[in-house]
C-alpha cells in the first residue's frame, strides 16, 4: 500500500501535469478513455471522462484512496463501528434500507430486527391512513399531512415529495422547517383541520425552530377541534417521552436510534410522511434502490465502484486543481431541491477544519455546492460556468424518460443537459469566433467576449427514468461519495458542531430581545439588539 504523504504528492504532480493540457485532446490519447470513466451502478449511469485527470491520473488517486485506508474505513462502517468518534456512535444508515432478514449490528449489537419492527409499523400506518381506516377526530379522512422538522428531517423528505409526488395526490403533503412564521401560515392555509394530520420529527425533541412551529401547529388544531384533535398528531423522534409530554399518543410516536444521523434519516421513520402520503410500496422502492447502491458500494471494486469515483474526480478538482465551488444541475424539475439537499449532505458532513483526531486539517476540505434545476441555470449562473474567471466543475443529471408531459419537450431538455456538457468542454475558439465576425469594424471588441475558452470539467449522471428504486440509489450514491472524500481528508463526516455555538448564542440573544438582561456582545450585535428589541 502507497504511503497517504507520497499519495498526496503524486496529487499534485498530477495536477501540475493536468494544467498544461485540454480535457477534450485526451480523449484522442486514451483510445479506451470512455470504458474506463463511464460505468453503471445500481440503475444509474455515470461518466466521469469529462474530467481533467488522465487514465494515469485516475490510478494516482486510485493509489490516494488505498493509502487513506479506504476500504477498511468502508468496512468499519458497514460493521457497525464507532465511525462517530467525537459522539461515540456508528454511522449504520444502511441498516435502515437494508431488505428484511439482514443482520447489521451496531457496536456488535444486532438491530436489524428493531428496523424491521419499525418499518412494519410505518407500512401499517401508512396503510390504514390511506385506506381510511385510520380517520380524524371527527372522522374525516386525512387529506393533508404537514411535516415539521428541520435539517436532516425536512431536507430529505421534501427532496423525496417534489421528486416522486403524483400530479393528483390522494395526500397533499407540505413542510414547515424555518422558525420564520412565514412558512408555517403557509404550509397551514387553505387545509381543514379535520383532515390534517401534524408529523413532527425531532430526535431530541427540543430542537427550537421544530418545537415553536408544533406548538403553533397544535394550537391550530385546538383552536378547531378542541384537545381531541391531539389524536391529529404524530412524531418521529429518539425521545419519545417528550414526544408524548407534548399532545402525541403513544402509539403514534415513531422511534429511530442515535446511530441514525439527521442528514442520512430519510431512510429512517424520519421518512413517515412520504411513506403515508406516497404509499409505502413507493417507500420501500426507495429503499431497495439505495441498498443497491450500498452492495455496490461496499464490492465493486475501486477502480469500478461509483461513489468512490465520484469523490476521487471531485478531489482531483479540489485539492489538485484548487477549485473549492462546485456546481450541481439536474434536468430534471422534480430534481430542483437535489443541491439543496447536497449543501447540507456534504457542507455539513465534510465542512471541517480539524481532523477526526483533533488535528489541522493537511488540505482543503468540502467545496461549496450551489445550483438549480437546468434549463433554469442556464438564464441564471452558467455565464459564469462558461466565461467567468473561476473553473467550477459541474455535475450534471439527466433522466431519460420523463414522467409526465410533453416527449418533445423531454427530448429538448436533454439536448439542453447535453449541448451545455459539450459546450463546457470545448468552448468555442477566438479564431472561430472571428472568422464569423470577419468585415465587421467591432470585431476585435466582440470576438473576446463570444469565446468560450472551454475545459470545463463536468460529471453526467444519467437516470433512466426517476422512479422511487432510482431515487434511492441517486441519494446514497451521493452518501458514500460523501463518505469516501471525508476518509481521504481524515476527518469525522458524521458530526456536526459547527451549527452549535450560533443556536447557543440565539437564545442568549432571544432572552434580550424579550426583556431579560443584557449580556456582553461586540458593539455591532449589542447596536442591532437594541435596534430589535419589541
Amino acid at each position: 500500500m502507497p504511503d497517504v504523504n507520497a499519495a498526496w504528492a503524486a496529487l499534485d504532480t498530477a495536477a501540475a501535469a493536468a494544467r498544461g493540457r485540454r480535457i477534450a485532446g485526451l480523449f484522442d490519447a486514451e483510445p479506451d478513455r470512455l470504458a474506463r470513466l463511464t460505468l453503471d451502478a445500481a440503475g444509474l449511469e455515470l461518466d466521469l471522462s469529462k474530467h481533467p485527470w488522465s487514465l494515469s491520473d485516475v490510478d494516482v488517486m486510485l493509489d490516494l484512496a488505498r493509502a487513506s485506508g479506504i476500504e477498511a474505513a468502508r468496512e468499519r462502517l458497514f460493521a457497525g463501528e464507532v465511525v462517530n468518534a467525537s459522539e461515540g456512535r456508528p454511522a449504520l444508515h444502511m441498516a435502515l434500507r437494508a431488505p428484511d432478514g439482514a443482520d447489521y449490528r451496531a457496536e456488535g449489537q444486532p438491530v436489524s430486527r428493531d428496523v424491521e419492527a419499525v418499518r412494519g409499523a410505518m407500512r401499517e400506518f401508512a396503510e390504514a391512513v390511506r385506506s381510511g381506516g385510520k380517520r380524524g377526530c371527527t372522522g374525516k379522512p386525512f387529506r393533508a399531512i404537514v411535516h415539521i422538522g428541520i435539517g436532516g428531517s425536512d431536507l430529505g423528505p421534501r427532496l423525496i415529495w417534489e421528486a416522486l409526488k403524483p400530479l393528483d395526490p390522494q395526500i397533499e403533503l407540505r413542510f414547515a422547517a424555518n422558525v420564520d412564521p412565514a412558512e408555517l401560515a403557509q404550509a397551514l392555509t387553505g387545509l381543514d383541520p379535520a383532515e390534517t394530520m401534524v408529523v413532527t420529527v425531532s430526535k431530541t425533541f427540543t430542537t427550537l425552530e421544530t418545537l415553536t412551529n408544533a406548538e403553533a401547529a397544535r394550537a391550530w388544531l385546538r383552536s378547531s377541534l378542541g384537545t381531541a384533535s391531539d389524536s391529529h398528531l404524530v412524531a418521529v423522534s429518539a425521545a419519545p417521552e417528550r414526544a408524548q409530554a407534548f399532545g402525541v399518543p403513544a402509539d403514534q410516536v415513531f422511534g429511530f436510534w442515535d446511530w441514525v444521523g439527521g442528514r442520512y434519516s430519510i431512510w429512517s421513520a424520519v421518512g413517515l410522511s412520504c411513506a403515508v402520503a406516497l404509499g409505502y410500496d413507493v417507500f420501500a422502492e426507495l429503499h431497495a434502490g439505495a441498498a443497491a447502491m450500498d452492495d455496490h458500494f461496499r464490492t465493486a471494486p475501486l477502480d469500478r465502484n461509483a461513489p468512490v469515483l465520484l469523490a476521487l474526480a471531485h478531489v482531483f478538482n479540489r485539492n489538485g486543481l484548487g477549485r473549492p465551488i462546485r456546481a450541481v444541475v439536474p434536468y430534471a424539475q422534480r430534481l430542483r431541491l437535489f443541491a439543496a439537499f447536497l449543501q447540507q449532505l456534504e457542507m455539513e458532513s465534510n465542512g471541517k477544519r480539524v481532523t477526526a483526531d483533533g488535528a489541522p486539517v493537511a488540505h482543503p476540505t468540502a467545496a461549496s455546492v450551489f445550483g438549480d434545476a437546468g434549463t433554469n441555470g442556464q438564464h441564471a449562473f452558467f455565464q459564469l460556468l462558461h466565461q467567468g474567471t473561476d473553473v467550477v466543475p459541474i455535475d450534471i443529471l439527466a433522466v431519460r424518460q420523463g414522467s409526465e408531459g410533453d416527449p418533445a419537450a423531454q427530448r429538448k431538455l436533454l439536448a439542453n443537459a447535453v449541448a451545455q456538457a459539450e459546450a463546457l468542454l470545448v468552448g468555442r475558439s477566438e479564431t472561430d469566433v472571428r472568422a464569423e465576425l470577419a468585415g465587421r469594424p467591432d470585431a476585435d471588441t466582440l470576438a473576446p467576449q463570444r469565446t468560450f475558452p472551454g475545459d470545463r470539467p463536468s460529471s453526467f449522471l444519467l437516470l433512466d427514468r426517476l422512479d422511487p428504486r432510482r431515487m434511492g440509489a441517486l441519494i446514497a450514491l451521493y452518501e458514500h461519495k460523501t463518505f469516501v472524500e471525508g476518509v481521504l481528508w481524515g476527518i469525522n463526516s458524521f458530526d456536526q458542531w459547527g451549527v452549535e455555538l450560533g443556536k447557543t448564542l440565539a437564545t442568549r440573544v432571544l432572552a434580550e430581545l424579550e426583556g431579560g438582561p443584557r449580556a456582553p456582545h461586540d458593539p455591532s450585535t449589542a447596536a442591532l439588539i437594541a435596534r430589535l428589541k419589541f
